[in-house]
């Protein structure tokens, strides 16, 4: 008793506590012990701990204080969270917040806004949202973008979250969907959009160009969008007008944005799509590299696959949905539409991206249906099951749509593996998986994502780092998280260093692994043991612990007047 009763009165004079029977109390929250240390740099490893005390990291390398909790992580990779530059996660967080298959992964961070943005909505928009839903379904209480993240974070989420303005959320807001360029009134009022967005916390401007009605925007309507968004130190960010038969043109186009507005541009899932245009891919790293020896702060992104995914709906001109998806079906039905699309489809242009032609019949495989009684489709390609039905495969891409009443997941076999392995070893060049973050469980059970969805990062760290040696397992490391932190300037993220948020990987580098595949995609990835979002742990020994401590993360021009 009166052992216990001096040690108590050491501890309160601020001494160091003597003798048997007593100890100091815990100056950390965590501590991580004994890992090796991967900074988020680039700058070689080390050995060494790192202390969590609330939010936030308190101390990096030989640490002195116990933590609440110590835990052991000798001989494995202690990193930053990984930053998913571009996330499909919109809806599957609102049917589960755990955001199972990224956190599997180490991602810490989702980013939103390629073209389409949750917000800003209009009552039309609201009500197509609603109608257009298919698995997941939700009601839509937000009108502006800040509302929605705001509306995950209080729903409770596993990851962080941050989103781009969509241009083409912008352009329907004001315009709808048709093929015109917006009035003088109607693109100033875009352009409030954005303002609003950006005072709001938007990352920048997001497009997608090569998807009605991004497509019938014009190289001046995004210059101007964008010059908003450098006001507030934002960025552009683009799946490019082109891919493949114009990608040159298109990566031209970006450039030029970036040059007029002012502002950084980042090109989303980097790639040489159709074997026609692998060559392209040395043209457009070059180009790349003269805008940024001339000052211009352009950089990419990808995913770790030779194959794309989008809709069946690609591999059809711009100009057949025109008016939104009612005059799309309609005009699937027309028969001389049929026939002048089937055409279309079949003949090599620049004026639109072929994905019919870039993937062929044979390439393109089948990956989820709103309609139940097309999902035993899901898996096979669009040549087998046009020859199971006896028609053209363009014809039976057109009644597929029609029958599901929707755009139709697809995942598209198109670029080479030659030039993924090229592009991975781009210093400016970071990562997203262009997916959403799911789980092999549910209402998630009910389509086939593309691997990436639960693979592309791991794939990276575990393919292309361990077993292919293309970059350093530092380079990698840095390239998910400190480069995509730079670029979207988000402050106090990105690196293990102190004063920073306690976003932090934890793997073995030695067993980090994809498993997911396009013939069995819902396949977790293994090797990721520990997850901390915001200092409070999210996995624990590969196990979800249940926590949801992601928070909304805002750009540079959030609160600016």
């Amino acid at each position: 008793m009166k052992t216990s009763l001096l040690c108590s009165a050491l501890v309160l004079a601020g001494l160091a506590a003597l003798g048997s029977g007593c100890s100091p109390a815990p100056e950390h929250d965590v501590v991580l012990r004994n890992g090796t240390i991967y900074d988020g740099s680039g700058g070689a490893p080390y050995k060494g701990d790192v202390a969590i005390r609330g939010d936030r990291i308190v101390a990096v390398g030989n640490v002195r204080g116990r933590g609440r909790a110590e835990v052991n992580v000798e001989g494995l990779a202690v990193a930053p969270g990984f930053i998913n530059m571009l996330s499909w996660a919109t809806e599957s967080l609102i049917a589960d917040g755990r955001s199972l298959s990224d956190i599997k992964q180490g991602v810490t961070l989702e980013v939103f806004g390629e073209g389409w943005s949750m917000g800003p909505l209009n009552d039309a928009m609201k009500k197509e949202a609603v109608e257009r839903q298919s698995d997941l379904k939700y009601n839509i209480e937000w009108t502006t973008l800040a509302e929605y993240l705001k509306f995950l974070e209080k729903k409770g989420i596993s990851t962080n979250v941050a989103s781009f303005v969509g241009a083409t959320t912008v352009r329907i807001h004001e315009v709808g969907f048709a093929n015109r360029p917006p009035t003088r009134e109607e693109l100033q009022r875009m352009k409030e959009l954005v303002r609003q967005a950006m005072r709001e916390g938007a990352l920048g401007v997001g497009s997608s160009l090569i998807y009605p009605p991004a497509f019938y925007a014009q190289t001046g309507e995004l210059i101007e969008l964008c010059k908003v968004a450098a006001e507030y130190d934002g960025m552009y960010i683009s799946h490019m007008r082109s891919e493949g038969a114009r990608l040159l043109e298109a990566l031209d186009e970006l450039i030029t944005i970036a040059r007029e507005a002012k502002l950084p541009a980042e090109v989303y899932h980097l790639k040489a799509g159709g074997k026609a245009n692998w060559p392209k891919m040395d043209q457009a790293i070059a180009k790349i590299e003269e805008a940024r020896k001339q000052g211009l702060q352009i950089t990419a992104d990808m995913y770790t696959y030779v194959a794309g995914a989008t809709g069946l709906s690609a591999t059809m001109p711009p100009w057949v949905e025109e008016g939104g998806h009612k005059e799309f079906i309609k005009r699937l039905k027309d028969p001389a539409i049929r026939a002048r699309l089937k055409r279309e489809m079949s003949t090599p242009t620049d004026k639109w991206e072929n994905m019919y032609l870039n993937a062929g019949p044979e390439g393109i495989l089948l990956v989820g249906f709103k309609n139940e009684k097309l999902r035993p489709l899901i898996g096979r390609t669009l040549a087998e099951v046009a020859a199971e039905r006896k028609q053209s495969p363009q014809e039976t891409a057109m009644d597929l749509i029609i029958e599901d009443d929707s755009r139709v997941d697809t995942v598209y076999f198109m670029m080479s593996e030659e030039n993924v392995r090229k592009q991975i070893a781009l210093p400016w060049l970071s990562f997203g998986s262009d997916a959403e973050s799911a789980a092999p469980e549910g209402v998630f059970l009910n389509s086939n994502p593309h691997p990436r969805a639960y693979g592309n990062f791991a794939r990276l760290l575990g393919k292309y780092v361990r077993e292919e040696k293309v970059i350093p397992l530092e380079e990698a490391v840095r390239k998910l998280t400190s480069l995509p932190a730079a670029n979207l300037k988000i402050k106090d993220r990105g690196r293990l260093t102190a004063g920073h948020f306690a976003d932090i990987a934890v793997f073995d580098a030695a067993k980090i692994q994809d498993h997911a595949t396009f013939e069995k995609p819902h396949q977790l990835a293994t090797g990721m043991v520990h997850v901390f979002v915001n200092g409070a742990q999210v996995l624990r020994d590969g196990n979800h612990t249940g926590a949801t401590p992601g928070r909304v993360v805002y750009g540079p021009g959030y609160g600016k007047p």
